[in-house]
């Protein structure tokens, strides 16, 4: 008759045991999985908003698809490891392992991060776009495509060039496409002896024929050095930055036929040679 009561007496204090784990642990895990979600939802709709906000500043949409994905992701990770430390789950092993796998990752992939970091800043600051002529790390062409790692460059001699966008983005660039308008300069050689004012009659003169050469600001010609064998006569004249390489190589031209025509000398370097008998 005893052993039944003790029997009875721990079935019922296991009961009461288990009722009480379950009701502890069983309203912390309810509790952990409304936590979970409700962080989940605010990682993609953190991750959404900031993918919104770039769309509006007009920034590369590659870009804000790629920061929205990374910004979510690494958001939804510190939500997953703040629920299993609030379950009691232990998490400083899990945690040491995790950051020595992300410091071995980042130094294995240092010179990648550099250009992703390059290729973030260009996209963001946008020094240069598709479609502009720039001139950066020793090549110049025209920027075909902005990618996350590198960017491509087609050359005026059809050459692809790819160029990683990590130097790209610390380095010298001249973007030859920024403004709407570059002036340019050249300067023609005539010989002693012929008239400047009637050289520069005729630059005049081509310069205003030709309507690629803007008016304002007005063209300048001026004589700009007395060289041993010419006489320099700088032509400096505004285009728009689409005419001007045409207009460059039409003006050199038009220069060339417009003296022979009007008996202007090209002068060419050239040596005298004296001999002199010995007696």
């Amino acid at each position: 008759m005893k052993l039944l009561l003790d029997s009875k007496f721990n079935v019922e204090s296991l009961l009461e045991s288990a009722g009480s784990l379950i009701v502890s642990y069983g309203l912390k895990f309810i509790t952990a999985v409304v936590l979970l979600i409700i962080g989940l939802w605010l990682a993609g709709r953190i991750g959404r908003l900031l993918y919104l906000s770039m769309e509006k500043r007009k920034i590369d949409h590659s870009l804000s698809n790629f920061l929205k994905t990374v910004v979510s992701s690494l958001l939804k990770i510190l939500v997953i490891i703040s629920i299993m430390t609030y379950a009691g789950l232990p998490m400083t092993s899990f945690i040491a392992i995790l950051a020595a796998a992300g410091l071995a990752i980042g130094l294995a992939l240092s010179g990648t991060l550099q250009n992703f970091a390059g290729g973030v800043l260009i996209l963001i600051i946008k020094p240069f776009k598709v479609g502009d002529f720039i001139e950066a790390q020793g090549y110049m062409g025209t920027v075909m495509d902005i990618q996350i790692f590198n960017t491509i460059l087609q050359t005026p001699d059809n050459i692809v060039i790819i160029i990683p966008n990590g130097g790209l983005s610390t380095g010298a660039v001249t973007n030859y496409s920024a403004r709407d308008t570059r002036r340019a300069q050249w300067v023609f050689g005539i010989a002693y002896g012929d008239s400047f004012q009637k050289a520069q009659k005729i630059l005049k003169r081509i310069l205003v024929e030709d309507p690629r050469v803007l008016k304002d600001p007005e063209p300048m010609i001026f004589l700009s050095e007395l060289n041993d064998s010419s006489v320099d006569i700088t032509v400096r004249a505004w285009a728009k930055s689409g005419d001007f390489w045409p207009m460059s190589f039409d003006i050199h031209e038009k220069v060339y036929d417009a003296f022979n025509k009007e008996g202007i000398n090209i002068p060419f370097p050239q040596m005298d040679v004296h001999l002199q008998k010995q007696q």
